[in-house]
């Protein structure tokens, strides 16, 4: 069929034929592994072990889902039904997997422990950390979590020279990343430290400092809640980021890693994965326009 007589339902074709290939290329490395499994029993117990052969076979991806941690999950008290950055990523692997999720609750902390006891299949939005690579798997980068600062009305700053002055009052939590960040790359600025990001807002919004230190989200989404507290900008020079990923549970066959961070690497390549990230945003009220164009995902 030439290009100029494509239907309007070729599309949903064309994805039917994307998941059957994954399928089949699947089998083809099931079988491998079935083959590879007759020359010795501890072959065989490491195939009956992998997390991809049982996903399969049991026809079920378990994830850990995590309550109010917007823009990556957000819960329906009403319907129960789960949304969010995350979701619409789980939801994609699941459709091209041909299985259904089942939703474990959780927190960050304890998603790690969770796989390790392999309760779930899949963590999302982790920070891989050295201490965690000790214990669990990470798939290659989600995207990089950039710093920046909140910064008052009127208020111009592109990199962390233009606050890192004497003048300049900075808020951040105590004992937070945001509090690391602000020490090592505005050193010379005149530094709050205060117990609860509830407070720093609170500093912010009566005018009290002239920015607010923090990661992308929170400041993305503190000021969609209240406009006036000013805008968001991703400081450079340098690019501060922390790196978001997924994380497996460990184990000899690395198959489920290395699928998924195919998958991400060429759904952030198309553009899916900021538009997945831009519509979770949209849940906390900050809108696509919102969203700094130099964000990396």
């Amino acid at each position: 069929m030439r290009s100029d007589e494509l239907k309007p339902d070729d599309e949903s074709k064309i994805s039917e034929d994307r998941r059957e290939a994954l399928r089949y290329a699947l089998a083809i490395g099931s079988g491998a592994a079935i083959a590879s499994s007759l020359v010795t029993p501890a072959s065989a117990q490491a195939a009956a072990d992998n997390t991809l052969d049982r996903i399969r076979a049991t026809k079920a991806l378990r994830i850990a889902v995590l309550p109010g941690e917007l823009p990556y999950f957000n819960k329906d008290l009403a319907s129960g039904t789960w949304s969010g950055f995350s979701i619409d990523m789980a939801n994609d692997i699941a459709k091209l997997l041909d299985v259904k999720l089942e939703y474990i609750e959780s927190t960050y902390g304890n998603s790690i422990l969770d796989l390790q006891a392999n309760k779930i299949d899949l963590g999302f939005a982790l920070n891989p950390t050295p201490q965690r690579a000790l214990v669990v798997d990470f798939t290659s980068l989600v995207f990089p979590h950039p710093f920046g600062a909140m910064l008052k009305k009127g208020m111009e700053a592109k990199t962390w020279a233009d606050i890192n002055k004497p003048e300049v009052k900075i808020a951040v939590d105590v004992g937070s990343a945001n509090e690391a960040v602000a020490r090592r790359f505005a050193p010379n600025a005149t530094i709050k430290s205060m117990k609860s990001r509830d407070e720093v807002m609170l500093e912010m919004a009566s005018g009290r400092v002239d920015c607010v230190v923090n990661a992308l989200v929170l400041g993305l989404t503190a000021i969609a809640k209240n406009p006036s507290l000013g805008s968001y900008k991703i400081l450079q020079s340098p690019s501060v980021t922390v790196s978001s990923s997924c994380a497996v549970r460990r184990e000899a066959d690395k198959r489920w890693r290395d699928f998924l961070s195919v998958w991400i690497d060429y759904n952030r390549g198309v553009g899916q994965m900021r538009e997945w990230f831009v519509k979770g945003l949209a849940l906390s009220g900050v809108k696509p326009e919102d969203v700094p164009v130099e964000l990396n995902i």
